[in-house]
Parts: C-alpha cells; sequence; structure tokens
C-alpha cells in the first residue's frame, strides 16, 4: 500500500517510554500498515499504570489547545484521511479534538473519525467523569467509527449489556454509524468476541481468551481495523483479519512470557495473519423489529 493510497492518519492519545500502548501500539500498527502517521500524545508515562505508580507528564490545557490550532491551520492537510483518538488526560482535550474534527471536515468532508472511548473496564471509569463525558457528548457524534469494550459502551448508553442484543441495542441508540465493541458477549465455550454493527452488518468474531494478557489490546484493535477500512476492504473480512491481527499478538506475547505486547518481533502479524477466527453473523436488530 503506497503512502497516497493509505493516506496520513492523525493519532491522538497517552504516550509510554516503555510498552506497547496508546499511540506507541496504534502509530506502530497504522505505519507497519502503510500509513504516514501524525502523533500528539494526550499524556506521556514512562509505563503504563497497571505496572505501578509513576510521574505523569500532563499538558497545559492552553498548551494542547494552540497545538489543535497549529494542526488545523497545517499545510499538509490534505494528506490527512482519518483521525484516530484514544486516551485523553482531561475533558478539555476531548473538546479541542472534536474542534479538530469539525475543522478537518470543513475542508474535507470525507474525513474518517475513529473514536476509541477509552475511559475504562470491568472494574469502572478510571478516568474522571467529565472527561468520559466529554467524550460521550462532543467526540461520539462525531464518530464514523466507535471502539469502546462492553463496559465503555455500558456507561456510555447508560444500560447493563448483559448480552449481545443488548450490545447492539445500545450501539444504535449511541449514534455512530459503525461500531466495534470488543469483550462482547461469546457463543464459543472459553471464547472472547468482538462484535461489529453497521447499518448492513451485524457480525461476531470470536477466538479462544487468554489469561493475563498484557495491555494495549484496544489500541492496537482500532488501528488496524480503521487501516482495513480505509484500505477499502469489505466489513466482515476486515473484522476477520483485524480479530486474527490483534489475537495472534496476544498470543505470541504470552507466550514468550512478555509483560507487554510484542510488536516489533510480531509486525508480520499485523499485514498478514494465519490465526483462525470464528465468524458469525448475528441478526440485525433493524431485522429483529420487523418480526
Amino acid at each position: 500500500m503506497s503512502d497516497t493510497a493509505a493516506g496520513a492518519v492523525i493519532v491522538i492519545s497517552s504516550h509510554v517510554v516503555r510498552g506497547s500502548v496508546g499511540n506507541r501500539a496504534a502509530v506502530f500498527a497504522l505505519e507497519t500498515l502503510g500509513h504516514p502517521v501524525w502523533a500528539l500524545p494526550t499524556v506521556v508515562l514512562p509505563w503504563h499504570p497497571g505496572h505501578g505508580r509513576s510521574t505523569r507528564l500532563t499538558f497545559n490545557e492552553t498548551d494542547f489547545d494552540h497545538a489543535i490550532d497549529d494542526l488545523i491551520a497545517a499545510p499538509w492537510l490534505s494528506e490527512v484521511k482519518a483521525v484516530l483518538s484514544g486516551y485523553f488526560g482531561n475533558a478539555a482535550q476531548a473538546r479541542s479534538v472534536a474542534r479538530l474534527v469539525t475543522a478537518l471536515r470543513e475542508k474535507n468532508p470525507g474525513l474518517f473519525y475513529a473514536c476509541d472511548p477509552v475511559i475504562g473496564d470491568a472494574g469502572g471509569l478510571y478516568v474522571p467523569e467529565a472527561t468520559a463525558e466529554a467524550i460521550r457528548d462532543h467526540l461520539i457524534p462525531l464518530a464514523s467509527l466507535a471502539t469502546p469494550n462492553r463496559y465503555e459502551l455500558a456507561w456510555l448508553a447508560g444500560a447493563p449489556l448483559e448480552d449481545n442484543n443488548a450490545v447492539m441495542d445500545a450501539a444504535l441508540a449511541l449514534g455512530p454509524s459503525r461500531m466495534l465493541v470488543t469483550s462482547a458477549v461469546p457463543m464459543m465455550t472459553g471464547g472472547i468476541g468482538n462484535l461489529y454493527l453497521s447499518g448492513r452488518n451485524a457480525l461476531l468474531a470470536e477466538h479462544r481468551s487468554i489469561d493475563n494478557a498484557p495491555n494495549g489490546l484496544g489500541d492496537l484493535l482500532s488501528a488496524v481495523f480503521l487501516s482495513r477500512l480505509l484500505s477499502g476492504m469489505d466489513e466482515e473480512r476486515a473484522l476477520q483479519l483485524t480479530t486474527a491481527s490483534v489475537y495472534e499478538v496476544l498470543a505470541r506475547a504470552v507466550k514468550r512470557g512478555s509483560d507487554e505486547l510484542t510488536l516489533a518481533a510480531d509486525a508480520s502479524s499485523l499485514s498478514t495473519p494465519m490465526a483462525m477466527v470464528q465468524m458469525r453473523r448475528l441478526l440485525h436488530p433493524a431485522q429483529r423489529r420487523k418480526k
């Protein structure tokens, strides 16, 4: 894939010095798949908080907003085909990125915006509620694609999601035309699933669950799936290949006993994954309501 065909992606998320989470995972994946990347960190950490406490480097809200102004005025904006956002250090950053996406769409109505609402997991929110609300209120409505995990979607939708019908109903109610929900309810024993819903498809991609998974899988999945969609790949094939890539990277990292995803060693898994993925076509909510 040539740089011109792939298009540049602006990636806005956290940066760690050691590890493969946030921008470190997303930028590596997108560049491996042929995309030039403009990377803007929201916070800088020595390592993922799951490894223990460390110094958190933050940006002044006004300075971050001025950097957004610079991007809006950049002379190279014709290169940019997509924006991907992940973790935010505060609510003001989310509002600034909403302004960026809106401004870029005025110049390029076809701009693709992927919002990975990195706000929490099964244990609840791990960002301030004001930040989660800013993502919900300012970014989700702009998203071409949102990639929450099931617990994030439950918080965003304000409803418990005990089965995949509830997941799909919440995804439709939230608004983005494409929604990829990780940690969906599996149909295979000992599995874990990614549920994708669009106007045309309701798909579940499943693989075997692996314990003690390193962090960064959601960041990686969002970036790889975005790349597949930007390439014009069919949605079902894009979901299958993306799920296979992420599962293969995870399995190989765990086999090595690594506490981080080993992306540099497993770059081939991003472009040509070999892992098997169980694909299921679900009853779309629109079809369910006709009955």
